[in-house]
């Protein structure tokens, strides 16, 4: 079995235009890839109404327990605007001492780094006791419905079996080493709409402006006061994102106005907690100034964490090791597909500098990548132990 070069896997795999949730053929690339070393392979392709389908995959090596399974993501946000490049997004070049392209850092570098490292680990453990598997998603820059989601439904389903999941988002913020996620705040979008009475501004006795109303619950919104955070996680916070009022009149008062907003939301609470709350205040105002309203909520995930454990803890003396930097467990950043994976299984996440993370010139250090190969090798020999 020949060794993989990270490098070399990595620009293959930016090659692919895999703007989100394009496949661009990069599943049934990476498939042969894994088939070579040995796995046993199955793209799975999902389709919801109203969302665009999605290629994932699914590839396992063994069939005994422990299962150590890899989750990353082929799919990526767009280049923007490709001028402001100084090369070809999806024509991968190597500068400074750096590997250029979309997906450098988030996150094709750390898939190619994993399965360089399985390819290292393979030959020197013919009879080693477990599983690895890959869980590849072509849908977490996206909606994020047809992807890990329905990939871990469909792990249910087969009752496959996953004792702990290593996700490879990049995790650090400005040197490799310095971050673990142990954990991830929930995310919950309101889109609210306020129902008035359109009149003429000179008699607003006639008429119910929404727009009134819809500051009124806003600035009510942005003063609570959710909770001070807790040992793992950051406060709770709230961000008004959009005001809409569609008027093309400056004489006449609105019928509707919009609003959306996102709430980060730690472990104190639930989406339906929060939204319970938030309709009684939208109730009170509304009320108040009879006048009716709307809100669509979204729920992107609940806050989870990962109560560190004997892997979670080798995993961080590995990267202490080889960085000598010991990673801080975190909470912070956004949402992963993490939040899918711990309904089946324990695990973390550890990656990349994420510090160019949907930028332009998109960029990981072949020293960092060389690295994580290190650590992933590692964490195969130890786990495996």
């Amino acid at each position: 079995m020949q060794k993989i070069n990270e490098l070399q896997l990595a620009k293959e795999l930016i090659r692919f235009p895999t703007v989100t949730p394009v496949d661009a053929g990069v599943m049934k690339f990476l498939e042969k890839k894994l088939k070579k070393l040995g796995f046993r392979t199955k793209i799975l392709e999902f389709k919801e109404k109203g969302f665009k389908p999605v290629k994932n995959l699914y590839a396992r090596f063994g069939i005994k327990g422990p299962n150590l399974c890899y989750a990353g993501h082929l799919d990526v946000v767009p280049p923007g605007n490709i001028k402001d490049w100084t090369t070809n997004p999806f024509g991968p070049s190597v500068k400074n001492g750096h590997l250029i392209g979309r997906g450098a850092n988030d996150m094709k570098s750390s898939i190619a780094a994993f399965i360089s490292a399985v390819s290292i680990f393979l030959p020197q453990n013919k009879k080693f006791s477990g599983s690895i598997s890959l869980l590849i998603t072509g849908d977490e820059e996206g909606d994020a419905v047809n992807g890990t989601k329905k990939v871990v439904e469909y792990l249910k389903r087969k009752k496959e079996k996953i004792n702990f999941c290593l996700v490879g988002e990049p995790t650090n913020p400005n040197r490799l080493g310095e971050m673990i996620k142990i954990g991830r705040r929930g995310s919950l979008t309101g889109k609210l709409t306020i129902f008035g009475l359109q009149g003429h501004v000179a008699y607003p006795h006639k008429a119910n402006n929404p727009s009134t109303i819809i500051v009124k619950i806003l600035n009510e919104l942005k003063r609570i006061k959710f909770d001070k955070g807790t040992k793992d996680f950051q406060p709770t916070n709230l961000e008004v994102t959009r005001i809409n009022i569609n008027n093309t009149a400056d004489n006449v008062i609105p019928a509707t106005a919009e609003a959306t907003f996102n709430i980060r939301f730690n472990n104190k609470h639930t989406s339906s907690s929060i939204k319970k709350r938030l309709n009684k205040i939208f109730i009170k105002i509304n009320k108040r100034y009879k006048s009716k309203f709307k809100i669509d909520y979204r729920v992107s995930g609940e806050a989870f964490l990962t109560k560190p454990n004997k892997t979670t803890y080798m995993i961080q003396n590995i990267i202490k090791k080889v960085t000598k930097i010991k990673p801080k467990l975190s909470t912070t950043g956004g949402t992963s597909d993490l939040r899918f994976i711990k309904a089946i299984s324990p695990g973390l996440e550890f990656g990349l500098v994420g510090k160019t993370m949907h930028k332009v010139d998109e960029a990981v250090s072949l020293k960092d990548l060389k690295n994580l190969t290190k650590i992933y090798e590692s964490i195969l020999q130890n786990y495996f132990k």
